[in-house]
């Protein structure tokens, strides 16, 4: 396989930029964002008439986990709670979720595409008069593909 390193390319990418693009008008930066992976599951079958004494392993059905995000809670800032509260037994409104990784300029480097997401989770943040931290709120988004491309 060849490297995939561009050329002219010396230092690898930061990943503490980013910006996540909901549609609908609705852009947000994140302090976290995991779980962007993609998984096929392995089918192992034998042929009747194969003389091996093993399986064939091939590739199954994709299968994509769930994204989390993370960010600082905002006065006034409830879409989220909106867009979850559409949602109905079996009609919940999807969207394609655009997450971008920024460079030091600013600029979209690379953009992971969330086919078809629509929000599981809204979590609130936790309150405590003990701390001095910021109030954080999660997300958690379902979707049905993933797709990653160079900006």
């Amino acid at each position: 396989m060849a490297d995939e390193t561009p050329p002219g390319a010396t230092w690898p990418l930061p990943k503490f930029s980013f910006l996540v693009d909901f549609g609908d008008g609705i852009e947000a930066r994140f302090q976290e964002v995991s779980g962007l992976d993609a998984e096929t599951r392995v089918i192992e079958c034998r042929r009747s008439n194969s003389p091996a004494f093993s399986t064939v392993k091939m590739p199954g059905i994709a299968r994509y986990g769930s994204v989390s995000m993370k960010r600082g809670l905002f006065a006034g800032g409830n879409a989220f709670w909106k867009w979850h509260g559409a949602s109905a037994m079996n009609n919940a409104p999807r969207r394609d979720v655009k997450i971008a990784l920024l460079d030091e300029r600013g600029d979209a480097t690379l953009r992971w595409t969330l086919g078809k997401a629509w929000l599981t989770r809204v979590r609130s943040a936790d309150l405590t008069g003990k701390g001095e931290e910021v109030a954080v709120e999660g997300l958690e988004l379902a979707f049905e593909r993933i797709e990653l491309t160079r900006s």
